[in-house]
């Protein structure tokens, strides 16, 4: 198994029945604005680097954002906000992201814990579960990881189920840093969603520090 082949098998996934007819129904009844796009609805995969030492692990595509353009953060409020800021911390080659350019990561990977939109942007317990398996083989055909960034509590939750870590012994809040076995470390910061980052919840400057920590410690 290679990352090609993870991805592959990943877009061809059909377990949640809930979520494959949500990404779908989505898909054919589109938003106003892209009417003339031909959706991804299908599983999105990761993106980045494959020799990534910083992980950023997001909850779920966006119903008209990855689950249009079919990469993660791209198309909607979350990827205008975060992609600037790796640009902006040397972790990419330009500040915007469009399915189909050149875009390049350095050293960086993003992906979530959930591969399909979800309705209302909450998956199941049963839908996390069901795509752990697949976080599961993903980050483990990434070797070289040694910082991963969760974005958001539901995140932080699934890489601790990941890790076989206690949730209580590892609470989320903005800047929270764990140590990993083998010298790693998990880091966490509020989501770059637009209800976040709208609200002033999470600044250009929070979310700006919490990756330049992650960076330095990646070793990037």
């Amino acid at each position: 198994m290679d990352l090609v082949r993870f991805r592959e098998e990943l877009t061809a996934c059909r377990l949640c029945p809930r979520l494959v007819a949500w990404r779908e129904e989505v898909g054919r009844t589109k938003r106003r604005a892209y009417r003339d796009w031909h959706y991804w609805a299908k599983p999105v995969p990761g993106f980045g680097d494959p020799q990534a030492r910083l992980v950023l692990f997001g909850l779920a595509p966006g119903a008209h954002g990855s689950n249009r353009t079919g990469r993660p953060f791209t198309g909607d409020a979350s990827g205008a906000f975060l992609y600037p800021l790796l640009y902006e911390a040397g972790l990419s080659s330009k500040p915007q992201s469009e399915p189909g350019d050149d875009l390049r990561l350095f050293g960086v990977y993003l992906t979530a814990a959930v591969r399909c939109a979800p309705p209302g942007n909450k998956p199941t317990r049963e839908e996390l579960l069901a795509c752990s398996a697949w976080t599961r083989v993903e980050l483990g055909l990434l070797p070289e990881a040694r910082v991963y960034l969760a974005l958001g509590r539901v995140a932080l939750e699934a890489l601790l189920d990941h890790f076989g870590l206690k949730k209580s012994a590892h609470p989320f809040f903005h800047g929270a840093h764990y140590p990993l076995p083998q010298g790693r470390h998990l880091l966490a910061s509020y989501h770059v969603s637009r209800q976040n980052t709208q609200t002033g919840r999470l600044t250009r400057e929070m979310f700006l520090e919490v990756l330049l920590r992650a960076k330095a410690l990646a070793g990037l």
